[in-house]
């Protein structure tokens, strides 16, 4: 059923447009509905939807549907757009001078060894529940409202955040290119503390271009896309082939000198590099062939830009002894510079402002899409669920999320955004995997209540075990006792699944590969990360997680419970 509240044409808005539930018809609705909050997050927690629902349902309360132009080609290119940005250009030469030398390669390789396991997962959910919500409708299905949007808020957050970081790394390339400092293109108001004094008006302006792309056509925007992509991918070429050239294997002779631990340390915060891919399950509902391009699409961009990532860290390493390698620029001037090539720091500089330009862009249609379909489940105000019938695509959402993304990147600088990325993303990877192995594993009707114990059990084991080989991993140093428990548990937890727990359930078109052991080995790698991620980040993650949480206790939840009773079709 479609709430008459979305019947109405985006803007002129009227109060219908963000709080027309029966909760908020009145002061004493809504006292009632908060005096229940404890039976109302009950139902939240244990009611499920299910995949027709986002399918049928949920897309309906656009009003208009987005337009089903996309292929693996435009998905593929999508990815290596929103993927290959800010992360390679901004981290690897930090992580090779602090961290693990030219074993940065090897930190590469297991961050992409875990995005693609991530990939798979994402991608089975993209095939069978094609909707623009991405992981938040997966979690929808089979973990239920409450952590379905405890996930999406956090990854909003580091979309938003993401964007910000493109923007200001976009005025500071770009001041490379015309030969200046980066702070000669901001204005400085002295009277604001100095993390936010540094204001970027290029970083706005660039924002609203890409915003103007993202609104007036998805397919445009593709086009624009994978021709930019093209054009940077010979950029990194380019960088490879003239980093060779100049390659001395002398400077790999100390490989890892902070040895395993310098190289995990590195993989989590070069897992940022990755992130992106995820953008591209949300623009699934515009894929023509689901079945068909998303596998192509998702699993060929993340294989091309894990390859590219390693061969750049290879030059990298090669060109230059790693502890004199620029930490801020590492691709830029010093480098080649150093090699006799001072030129090539505004090739560098050129492709690095395209990899921003795409990153942009593919973050902003991403957020815009994940921010729509939470709007159809009223837990934020449906006026943000609206499709423009024309251009059939989320322009109230894409237009409130760049917004908040410009005013972000106007006061913030570089370095406090910093602090705030990984762990977000790392969280709902963790949390995408476990609901793959619930939907494998259990359906109401099918698992019986024996069956669904021993899920549960095995899944507490796999569970457990990661966070103590995580928690063991952060708090010491050479001891090794730990992973001779943990590492046990783990494979019996899983062992377990497969061996005492039949799958309720096979997937109708494309499945992920040797389940459980990929979903229940990405859970284990994604919690190993958390634990060598900053504490700055935990803090950031819980002070957002606490917000987000006031919101849905006051608003969300109560909207959401009045609309899905409403339609009457949880499980």
């Amino acid at each position: 059923m479609v709430d008459e509240g979305l019947r109405k044409r985006g803007c002129p808005c009227t109060k219908d447009d963000f709080l027309h539930k029966k909760s908020f018809q009145s002061w004493g609705n809504y006292g009632r509905a908060l005096m229940e909050t404890p039976l109302r997050l009950r139902d939240r927690v244990l009611a499920r939807s299910m995949d027709q629902t986002e399918l049928v349902e949920m897309k309906a309360r656009s009003q208009h549907e987005m337009k089903k132009t996309l292929t693996w080609w435009d998905l593929m290119w999508f990815g290596i757009g929103g993927i290959i940005g800010a992360g390679v250009f901004m981290l690897t030469g930090y992580e090779a001078k602090e961290d693990t030398g030219p074993a940065v390669v090897l930190s590469f390789v297991f961050s992409g060894v875990s995005a693609m396991l991530s990939v798979f997962c994402y991608t089975e959910f993209a095939v069978e529940i094609p909707v623009a919500g991405g992981s938040f409708a997966y979690l929808r299905v089979e973990l239920g409202d409450f952590m379905a949007f405890i996930a999406a808020g956090n990854i909003l957050l580091e979309y938003v955040v993401t964007g910000a970081v493109a923007a200001r790394l976009w005025t500071s390339y770009f001041a490379t290119l015309c030969n200046q400092e980066p702070n000669d293109f901001r204005i400085v108001a002295h009277g604001l503390d100095p993390g936010f004094r540094y204001l970027d008006p290029i970083a706005v302006v660039v924002i609203a271009i890409v915003c103007f792309l993202a609104v007036l056509s998805t397919k445009g925007s593709s086009r624009f896309n994978y021709i930019a992509s093209i054009i940077h991918i010979i950029f990194i070429v380019f960088i490879i082939v003239a980093g060779l050239t100049k390659a001395d294997t002398k400077n790999y002779s100390n490989f890892a000198p902070n040895g395993a631990r310098g190289i995990f340390k590195s993989s989590a915060v070069l897992f940022f590099a990755y992130v992106g891919f995820d953008a591209v399950s949300t623009m699934a509902e515009e894929t023509k062939d689901p079945g068909r391009d998303i596998p192509i699409g998702l699993v060929g961009s993340m294989a091309i830009t894990t390859l590219a990532y390693c061969l750049l860290a290879v030059t990298l390493c090669l060109m230059q002894p790693y502890r004199h390698i620029n930490a801020v620029a590492p691709f830029s001037v010093l480098t080649f510079e150093a090699v006799g090539w001072g030129w090539a720091e505004y090739i560098v500089a050129a492709g690095a402002l395209k990899g921003m330009t795409t990153v942009l862009l593919i973050a902003a249609m991403g957020q815009a899409r994940y921010l729509t379909h939470i709007a159809r489940t009223h837990m934020i105000p449906p006026w943000l669920a609206h499709v423009n019938e024309r251009t059939g695509t989320p322009v109230n959402a894409t237009v409130v999320m760049l917004a908040a993304t410009a005013i972000i990147a106007f006061f913030t600088k570089l370095s406090i955004l910093a602090d705030l990325l990984s762990i977000s993303t790392l969280f709902i990877f963790m949390l995408v995997a476990l609901a793959l192995i619930v939907r494998r594993y259990y359906a109401s009707g099918v698992t019986t209540p024996a069956n669904r114990n021993k899920l549960i059990v095995f899944l507490l084991l796999i569970l457990g075990s990661s966070i103590a080989t995580a928690t063991y991993w952060a708090t010491t140093t050479d001891a090794w006792i730990g992973y001779v428990i943990t590492g046990p548990i783990w494979l019996v937890g899983t062992v377990g699944l497969w061996l005492f727990v039949p799958q309720a359930r096979e997937p109708k078109i494309w499945g992920v590969p040797l389940v459980p052991w990929l979903p229940s080995l990405s859970i284990a790698i994604n919690i190993f990360f958390l634990g060598s991620v900053e504490k700055k980040s935990f803090e950031r993650f819980g002070i957002w997680t606490l917000i987000i949480l006031v919101y849905y206790f006051l608003f969300g939840l109560h909207a959401s419970y009045d609309t899905a009773k409403e339609a009457g079709n949880d499980i």
